[in-house]
């Protein structure tokens, strides 16, 4: 399997690069700060210079050829309201376009708890950020792209559990950002989870079992 990953200098992002590598995977990680490429490539991941908030003709390039690629970017805590447009929603429409041209066909999102539409987000930077969530989720499920959109609940630097709970909609809860990542390595893997979204959060079912379920 061959996987991009957007966003791969992330807590998610590195931890998945690294799980994937280990597991026999080639992994393109498309970071837009060249610094970051020495951690990248320390755990197996080729580093790709890419900004996903601005126009990159080269992006579909870059993607050429991937088994799947996968949205881990964001524009993290402390961001305002305008990044949360930018980087949250413009940027994974930016890959979604890029997949297209290029002819990647999987696309893996990770989306947050409570992105959903009809939903009264209020005001504030997170309620900004859970419509641009809402409305990059949209455009994917629009895309015609074998899509999985994860919806993980809070997310901790807690040890892995490696046992979930997932469902269309379940009541707020917390994960480990390390099985965020080992729940994504399982759904590149099922076949079945594509055209799904589902919530994730800490359980009792292991993961591979959780997503063949689902």
């Amino acid at each position: 399997m061959i996987v991009a990953i957007a966003g791969a200098h992330g807590k998610i992002g590195l931890a998945l690069g690294q799980l994937l590598a280990q597991d026999g995977s080639q992994v393109r990680g498309l970071i837009r700060n060249a610094n970051h490429a020495p951690d990248l490539e320390a755990i197996g991941v080729r580093p790709v210079i890419s900004d996903l908030e601005q126009d990159d003709p080269r992006l579909a390039d870059h993607l050429r050829g991937a088994t799947a690629a996968v949205f881990a970017a964001g524009a993290g805590p402390g961001s305002g309201a305008a990044r949360k447009v930018t980087m949250d929603r413009d940027g994974a429409v930016r890959l979604i376009d890029a997949c297209r041209q290029a002819g990647v066909r999987r696309y893996v999102m990770i989306s947050a708890m409570g992105a959903r539409p009809g939903v009264d987000f209020g005001g504030g930077v997170f309620g900004a950020y859970l419509e641009a969530k809402t409305q990059a989720d949209e455009a994917l499920e629009a895309s015609g792209l074998d899509y999985t959109i994860v919806r993980p609940g809070g997310l901790t630097d807690d040890p892995p559990t490696e046992k979930v709970a997932l469902a269309a909609q379940l009541e707020r809860g917390s994960i480990p950002r390390a099985d965020v990542a080992r729940t994504l390595v399982a759904v590149l893997h099922a076949p079945n989870t594509i055209g799904k979204a589902f919530d994730l959060i800490s359980g009792r079912t292991p993961i591979r079992e959780a997503v063949t379920a689902v």
